[in-house]
């Protein structure tokens, strides 16, 4: 039986501290290991394949896209409006990109979406909803899992926090949408718990609001620490070294960082975003303001049984996220788009 080729098209990796380079590498990885018998997987290659998969919008693979006879399949990782807040661009040339987001999106003849509720807001912009899919990023419990208590002691050594600290990390670039300075603001009111951000400027000075948060980052509350941008393959030791994923951010699609802490069943405090309820299932710390984190956060230090509770309802997410039944879609998802594309002749 003839395998299936799939060209991966990404530039993801190439900058760091962002969950799209995270989320391609994890899923590559899965369709290779897990695919093997249907799949013949190449990266970035001029090869004539079946299928290209553009996990990246560059022009370059825009231009693939047009060329030769194949399903093209692209990952939607963001909308044009998850762009607010992130990036800082003259406002035509923002327009512009923001148009040029759709189209590559209108090109692609399949769109994998992360989250179900983009479905809805993609069809504003006039894609049929008959070809977008649901498939939910992945995160390997081979990298991600939890250490020995004296394994997370020499960790937390490492990195210069004390051991008994009741520790809260937060993960993700420094941008306004994200909501470090709502991370900074719980911090001041919890004086006595530890705070750490995994993550910093990955787009440099055109973040949105970069001066503002340069002042932040360099001179953070005594119970503050900026890590910086931390390499991927490190992120396993700081969420062993972590007690709560702490994740203000404005709007997102599917974090990465989240389902690299449930694996370690870290319990999580989220905004209370709508688009979190599809996909975690209400298994999570939630509120609205900073008075609201400050609450579930000092719960959590508080009460051992709560906490407990957090940290099982985290375990279940990670459950239903497992290898098994996310590479089963992949498996089926490929094979019918290919199966349909000869049909079709």
């Amino acid at each position: 039986m003839k395998k299936i080729s799939i060209n991966m098209l990404s530039s993801a990796d190439k900058v760091a501290g962002q969950g799209v380079g995270s989320a391609y590498l994890e899923q590559v990885k899965l369709v290779r290991e897990g695919g093997a018998d249907l799949f013949d997987v190449y990266i970035n290659s001029r090869k004539k394949c079946d299928i290209v998969h553009c996990h990246t919008i560059d022009p370059i693979n825009f231009i693939r896209m047009k060329k030769g006879k194949h399903v093209n399949v692209c990952y939607v990782h963001f909308l044009p409006d998850t762009l607010n807040g992130s990036i800082q661009l003259p406002k035509l040339a923002f327009s512009l990109f923001k148009r040029y987001v759709v189209r590559f999106y209108k090109t692609a003849d399949y769109l994998v979406v992360v989250n179900p509720m983009f479905m809805n807001e993609l069809e504003v912009y006039g894609i049929p909803r008959e070809k977008m899919v649901y498939i939910p990023n992945y995160v390997s419990k081979q990298d991600f899992y939890k250490k020995s208590q004296s394994e997370r002691a020499a960790l937390r050594k490492k990195y210069e926090i004390d051991e008994a600290a009741f520790v809260v990390i937060g993960v993700g670039q420094v941008q306004m949408r994200k909501g470090v300075l709502d991370f900074i603001e719980v911090a001041k009111q919890l004086p006595d718990i530890q705070f750490v951000w995994c993550g910093g400027f990955s787009f440099g000075k055109i973040t949105d609001g970069y001066e503002e948060l340069k002042k932040v980052v360099e001179n953070p509350p005594a119970n503050v620490k900026f890590l910086g941008i931390i390499p991927r393959e490190e992120m396993n030791d700081l969420y062993n070294v972590s007690d709560v994923l702490f994740m203000p951010s404005y709007n997102e699609l599917f974090p990465m960082a989240i389902l690299e802490a449930v694996n370690l069943h870290v319990p999580l405090v989220l905004r209370d975003l709508d688009l979190y309820r599809d996909i975690l299932f209400e298994k999570y710390e939630r509120a609205n303001d900073n008075a609201g984190f400050v609450q579930a956060i000092k719960r959590l230090y508080e009460e051992p049984q709560a906490y407990e509770a957090k940290a099982l309802r985290s375990k279940e997410i990670s459950e239903y996220y497992c290898k098994e039944n996310v590479l089963k879609i992949w498996r089926e998802f490929y094979s019918g788009i290919y199966k349909h594309f000869v049909n079709k002749g």
